[in-house]
Parts: structure tokens; C-alpha cells; sequence
């Protein structure tokens, strides 16, 4: 059994050392950036939730920084989804509170989540198919828009200027994604692992404070999801927002975060840098099936 949780835990193409916990995975140094504020532009105080009888997650704490990439990771059941959910406003929670740049909800209102500087991804793609490429990006600046339809219509020349300046900043993502070769093609044309990346342009388009992820390479092939993480990086450089990244991959999710939080059975059971994670007996446990004190005397050798 502990093979078999081994090998469901770390891919073939990670390396770990024969003393290493796990969940170790060679982890490259992050790129230098700017000092992250320490005010946080996420947090969540006490957040539970329920649907009906049945926990879905209790009493959860999470803080994410500016800049920030914070993965939430966890068995299947844990509760990440849910959490991304009930963060976004689609849920409403039992108890606990949710700030976001400095203003609090016991239920975050989703008609004001691109106001508050929020923009998420889903599990399963949300594009408009029978649309451009372009058009699906500049459809994430829904939002800001202040010309009015009349305007809009009358092709009035404030109308007309921002719609230059939104097809300016939507040609913008598109390139930082490498889109470019196909901004005019249909997106029910392209790949999957394009469509995702549509899916993250159109996410970015209005540079959000708060990014969230919600399984953003399930279902891509190891070179795929070399290349997502690589724009997701590339975003936090180049927009400076903070990421709330769900992601089955462990492998990914230590080599992309700066901290990260783990569910069980609806339960924050650990937070801190990947190499602290790694290292828990309780994330261990979790992950293998174990009690904390079998998990405290595993390595990969033994777990062989």
C-alpha cells in the first residue's frame, strides 16, 4: 500500500533523496522580486461550511500576501474547491469572515468580485467556444467598463477610447501568454491546453489583486504544465497580483509556491514554505494513509 501511495504522491520524473520526506521534489530558487507587503490582500478568519449535514470544511484560517503565490493542497474530499467557492462568493458560509483589501464579508458579493480586484479560473473551462480568442479575453474586462450601450452603440469617442485602450490591454495579456498566433481563431478550435491559457488571459486581462486558480493544469500533459506554470510565474511578474493556486500536482505546486496550506477532511491541517510542508508528519499522514507517529519515521526508501 505505501508503494502504491508513493508513486500516486510523487510522478516518475520527480527526483527525491533516499532521506527526503515523501513529498520532497527539487524545487528551483524563485526569481528575485519586489518585498511582499505584509498586509494581506486575503483573509480568512474562521470559514466553515456545510451543505446540509455534511461538512464541507470548518473553522479554516488563510492569509495571502501580495505577490504571493499560496497553493491550498489536499486529498480528494479535503475541501479546496470548495474553499475557491466560498472565497468567490458562489457559496455561503456557515460562520467565519473573508477580507479582501481591506473590506470584510461574511459573504463576499460575486456581482462586486472585479471592484474588489478579484478574477478566478475553473476546474472545468468557462469560454465562449463559438468566440474568438480576442474576444474571450476582452470579455474579462466585462467589468470595467464605463461607457455607456448608448455610447457604446453611437460609437461616441469616449466609447471608442476605451475600447482601443481594453483591445490594447487584451492584446497585451495575449502576448505575455504567447497567444498571439491565435487571437483570431475560434476557441472551440483550439486544444485544451490552449483553452486553459485562454482561460488564465482572459482571468488576467483586468490585473487583478487576488488571483484564483482552481486546478489550472488538470488535465495537461507534463510539457503543458511546464509551460502554465511558466506564464503563471510570468504573471506574478508582470502584474504583481497575488495567486490562490488549487493543483492536484504536487510536483507543481512546490515548485510554484511561496507558501502553502493543506486540507484534511475539510480541516487546515498544516501551513508554511514547501520545505515545511514536506517535512509534516501530519501532511504525510495525510497523503499515506498513516498515523502522525508512522508518518514521522517514513522516508522515500522506506516507503519503497
Amino acid at each position: 500500500m505505501l508503494r502504491a501511495a508513493r508513486h500516486a504522491l510523487a510522478p516518475p520524473r520527480w527526483r527525491a533523496s533516499r532521506r527526503a520526506s515523501p513529498l520532497t521534489v527539487a524545487r528551483p530558487q524563485p526569481a528575485a522580486s519586489a518585498p511582499m507587503p505584509s498586509r494581506p490582500v486575503l483573509a480568512v478568519e474562521g470559514l466553515s461550511l456545510a451543505f446540509g449535514g455534511t461538512v464541507a470544511f470548518d473553522a479554516i484560517d488563510l492569509s495571502v500576501r501580495a505577490r504571493e503565490i499560496h497553493a491550498v493542497i489536499g486529498p480528494n474530499g479535503a475541501g479546496k474547491s470548495s474553499l475557491i467557492n466560498t472565497i468567490s462568493g458562489l457559496y455561503a458560509p456557515r460562520a467565519g469572515r473573508i477580507g479582501i483589501g481591506g473590506h470584510s464579508f461574511t459573504r463576499v458579493p460575486t456581482g462586486r468580485l472585479a471592484a474588489l480586484g478579484v478574477a478566478r479560473t475553473f476546474q472545468n473551462l468557462a469560454l465562449f467556444k463559438g468566440l474568438s480568442v480576442l474576444d474571450n479575453v476582452l470579455s474579462g474586462l466585462a467589468e470595467a467598463r464605463s461607457a455607456g450601450l448608448a455610447a457604446q452603440l453611437l460609437g461616441l469617442p469616449a466609447a471608442r477610447r476605451e475600447a482601443r485602450a481594453h483591445r490594447a490591454q487584451a492584446l497585451s495579456v495575449i502576448a505575455l501568454l504567447e497567444l498571439d498566433a491565435h487571437r483570431d481563431r475560434l476557441v472551440g478550435s483550439l486544444p485544451y491546453g490552449l483553452q486553459k491559457r485562454v482561460e488564465l488571459a482572459r482571468a488576467l486581462v483586468a490585473r487583478p489583486q487576488l488571483l484564483l486558480l482552481d486546478e489550472p493544469m488538470a488535465g495537461m500533459s507534463a510539457t503543458e504544465k511546464a509551460e502554465m506554470s511558466g506564464f503563471i510565474l510570468a504573471a506574478r511578474r508582470s502584474i504583481g497580483t497575488a495567486i490562490v493556486l488549487i493543483e492536484h500536482d504536487i510536483g507543481v505546486v512546490m515548485r510554484l509556491s511561496d507558501r502553502v496550506t493543506v486540507l484534511d477532511h475539510g480541516r487546515r491541517i498544516a501551513t508554511g514554505t514547501p520545505a515545511e510542508v514536506q517535512a509534516n508528519p501530519a501532511v504525510i499522514a495525510a497523503y499515506l494513509g498513516l498515523d502522525e507517529d508512522e508518518a514521522a519515521d517514513v522516508t522515500v526508501g522506506e516507503a519503497a
